[in-house]
């Protein structure tokens, strides 16, 4: 049996991603801060918690989810500190951990985002694309946060980046855009024509599946699903589904006033191709937005 330890094990992704592991009878151990408000979870009730890495001596695989949540606050001074803690800082700590260990794991599959590639317009983005531009803070996170992991490549440790986009389900990001089109006052954001890169949830924790159990791959994977598509597109599909009228429009000053620096990643998106992804004979089950949002919605 292949042990598994997980890092942000219990957010929107690790609890979809552990039922999949325990089906292949992976042994998972969640690291987490306050393991007392999960164990006595009854989804968590066959995981291993701990609150430390020196609990730990031995694991085969390690997938570091961990990371403060975007969202949510206005991208203050304080709360950038804290995202960048949150990733690179115990990025850092967990491969230094690794690296420690008498046998260290066969594989290490870490977490990233498709803002590593910044403002690009309408440009096909693939996992050969550059950087983007330095300045923009989420594209020096995704850098920094990406060179902290990629340092576990130097101890022959197996090195997976997973630069994701929005992932679609229950919880998550689509919850919230939900909620205004509920209401009627559903719209698009800005011009509407920038693009929306997204994956649903159950292909995103196959793809992380995939990854493990594909011994030859390595790098950074784009996990988002082949067709994204633009804002506006987004807006109209909601509607359509949950039958809400989408003639309400959020002007690009009002978004940037209401969120700060944050609404620019919303005002300009990116089209993110999962070619590597693709390349190794991974099959997305939802490659159409409206089939993805009616499977998770309706």
């Amino acid at each position: 049996m292949q042990s598994v330890l997980i890092t942000g094990g219990t957010g929107f992704i690790g609890r979809n991603l552990i039922p999949l592991l325990q089906k292949d009878n992976y042994k998972i151990t969640v690291l987490s801060r306050n393991p007392a408000l999960y164990q006595q979870d009854f989804f968590f009730q066959h995981i291993d918690f701990i609150n430390d890495l020196s609990q730990l001596n031995s694991v085969d695989i390690v997938i570091n989810l961990v990371g403060e949540n975007l969202s949510n606050k206005r991208w203050s001074k304080e709360f950038k500190n804290t995202i960048k803690q949150s990733r690179i800082e115990n990025t850092i700590k967990l491969v230094d951990w690794m690296q420690s260990l008498e046998k260290t794991p066969h594989t290490f599959i870490s977490g990233s985002a498709i803002g590593f590639y910044g403002v690009r317009g309408n440009e096909d983005i693939t996992e050969n694309s550059d950087a983007g531009y330095a300045k923009e803070f989420q594209v020096r996170l995704c850098q920094d946060w990406e060179a902290s992991a990629l340092r576990a490549q130097k101890y022959g440790i197996r090195t997976c980046i997973i630069r994701t986009g929005v992932v679609l389900g229950n919880d998550g990001a689509l919850p919230k855009m939900l909620l205004p089109f509920k209401l009627g006052l559903g719209g698009k954001l800005g011009n509407g024509q920038q693009y929306f890169s997204w994956i649903h949830i159950q292909d995103h924790i196959a793809a992380i599946k995939h990854l493990i159990n594909n011994n030859s791959l390595s790098g950074a994977f784009n996990l988002t699903a082949p067709n994204p598509v633009t804002n506006e597109q987004l807006t109209k599909t909601l509607g359509k589904i949950i039958n809400r009228p989408t003639f309400a429009n959020m002007p690009a000053f009002a978004l940037k006033v209401i969120m700060g620096e944050m609404a620019e990643i919303l005002l300009t998106g990116q089209k993110v191709i999962p070619k590597k992804l693709q390349q190794s004979g991974f099959e997305f089950r939802f490659t159409d937005l409206e089939e993805a949002l009616k499977d998770i919605i309706l």
